[in-house]
């Protein structure tokens, strides 16, 4: 009598197959997500660095630069620049502000937004003389 071979793949097979599969993706994405992340923070810099050229823009204009915000002029959106990033629309993942203007300095934020909201750095801040800041306890190196 001739015995007929069976060609397929057993249950144990299929379920290593899905553990491995599952190992992998509860590494992947997490790191995934940390770089999505990071480039939508990329996103937001360059959104900040922006806002202080048209604030300096603004500046030389007026010579001072209050005018720029929406709140007496000189806090809170911005007036002469977008008020969130991504600058060319789509879902905003950080608003900018104008903080703490006056006719010769100022203070912008970044405020992560809907899916950046959890981001380790926080808001990011940026004043007329270029320097930088975060709002958590990390390094201003590891978030610009």
């Amino acid at each position: 009598m001739k015995q007929l071979q069976q060609n397929g793949f057993t249950l144990i097979e299929l379920m290593v197959t899905v553990a491995i599969v599952g190992i992998l993706a509860g590494i992947a994405y997490p790191s995934y997500q940390d770089s999505v992340m990071k480039s939508r923070r990329a996103d937001a810099k360059g959104a900040l660095l922006g806002l202080a050229n048209a604030m300096e823009r603004h500046f030389t204009a007026r010579n001072t630069y209050l005018g720029a915000g929406t709140i007496d002029g000189d806090t809170g959106s911005p007036t002469i620049f977008s008020a969130t990033s991504p600058v060319d629309g789509g879902t905003p993942y950080y608003n900018l502000t104008i903080n703490a203007a006056t006719a010769s300095t100022y203070t912008l934020h970044a405020a992560p937004t809907g899916a950046q909201a959890n981001d380790k750095c926080g808001t990011l801040s940026l004043t007329q003389t270029g320097v930088r800041g975060i709002s958590t306890a990390l390094a201003v190196a590891d978030c610009w």
